[in-house]
């Protein structure tokens, strides 16, 4: 018998411990994994499944009022800022100790709590005060990408249930049930690294191919001049322009689903609007970082590649010191520690354009 579960593809230790809570839930559950691990998709299931009398048969509806997002009995919580704020958290326990309008729970959805030790002014203690004082009939569902020793005290608090990245199988999996072919599935599950939200974004990308085949061909078009490093990172960057163009049409096509959905039980719009297009915002800013993180794994290969080519010629020349095969060696080698650094930088909000002139530069002087 199907259930709301069933879609959480390649997560089956945590599903069957949903499955397990949902009879008899605690007041708070921690959902912590990596983005794209179907962490989100899990916490609407669980939360649909709370609210069901049959235990999420996703029929009911119960269930179907919380996985179309018009549940009023269903809470979410998106932070405003770059890390949620003290005032933020204490709406949410404002909320938190309303009673439920319907027969079930009052359900809180808080996300990216790991973000709630962070910023000048950390706001856990806020959160934590709502856990350790929770109203009856009220439940806690809050999700973070790692959970760090700083958030023990709200770990304490919580059962966490655990969700890993996907493997290319499971992504294909999940890929073939959402229609996509055979082909299409595997080339954007390969691509994906293990985050089936940045699968279902490429499985609707025309252009990955030849993104690829761009990023493959950097070595053959570095000239060693400036103006030449500064056109292959134009060229990438519109590629990487391009990319973006399907999720961006996805989320249109999520704010007009829910939009419809609204008005089909009487509301005149979608009432987190500005949340959900700040959560849409933060969503494509880190799908362009994942881009570039994409393509300097590309490479990173290519240049793998070519030193392991050219240590199998030096090993049957059985000379290490000289020719064409030592260079390509040294070069590589040099590359590889270049792109290393690369994806270092990307991580201190370093302007894009300048990252790909700079890298581009670097690897045309060897």
């Amino acid at each position: 018998m199907s259930d709301v579960f069933d879609a959480l593809v390649g997560q089956d230790r945590a599903v069957a411990a949903l499955r397990q809570h949902v009879r008899h839930p605690v007041h708070a559950y921690l959902f912590s994994g990596p983005t794209g691990s179907n962490v989100n998709d899990a916490v609407v299931a669980f939360a649909a499944a709370l609210q069901c009398r049959q235990f999420g048969c996703g029929t009911c509806e119960s269930c179907r009022k919380v996985l179309q997002h018009v549940d009023p009995d269903v809470h979410v919580a998106e932070r405003a800022g770059v890390s949620w704020r003290v005032d933020d958290l204490r709406e949410v326990d404002r909320i938190s100790r309303r009673r439920p309008l319907g027969a079930g729970y009052q359900v809180m959805i808080i996300n990216d709590i790991d973000l709630t030790v962070s910023g000048a002014a950390p706001s856990a203690p806020a959160l934590l005060k709502s856990l350790e004082e929770p109203p009856t009939k009220t439940i806690f569902l809050l999700t973070a990408e790692e959970v760090s020793d700083a958030l023990d005290t709200i770990v304490s608090r919580c059962v966490e249930i655990k969700f890993q990245a996907m493997s290319e199988a499971d992504l294909e999996e999940a890929l073939r049930r959402d229609g996509a072919s055979a082909e299409v599935a595997q080339t954007a599950a390969r691509s994906a690294g293990g985050n089936l939200t940045r699968a279902r974004v490429l499985v609707r990308d025309p252009s990955l191919g030849d993104r690829l085949d761009t990023w493959r061909s950097v070595p053959e078009h570095l000239k060693g001049t400036a103006s030449g490093a500064a056109r292959i990172a134009l060229e990438i960057s519109s590629a990487i322009d391009a990319a973006m163009a399907p999720l961006e049409v996805m989320h249109a096509e999520e704010i007009a689903r829910r939009t419809r959905e609204a008005k089909d039980v009487g509301l005149r719009s979608v009432g987190n609007r500005k949340e959900i297009e700040a959560q849409f915002k933060r969503e494509e800013r880190r799908f362009r970082a994942e881009e570039l993180h994409f393509g300097l794994s590309v490479l990173t290969g290519v240049y793998r590649d070519r030193m392991m080519t050219a240590l199998i010629e030096l090993e049957k020349s059985g000379d290490s010191t000289e020719g064409r095969a030592h260079y390509r060696v040294s070069s590589s080698l040099q590359a590889l520690d270049i792109l290393v650094e690369t994806n270092d930088r990307l991580s201190t909000n370093i302007d894009e354009s300048l990252l790909l002139v700079d890298l581009m530069l670097a690897l045309s002087q060897l």
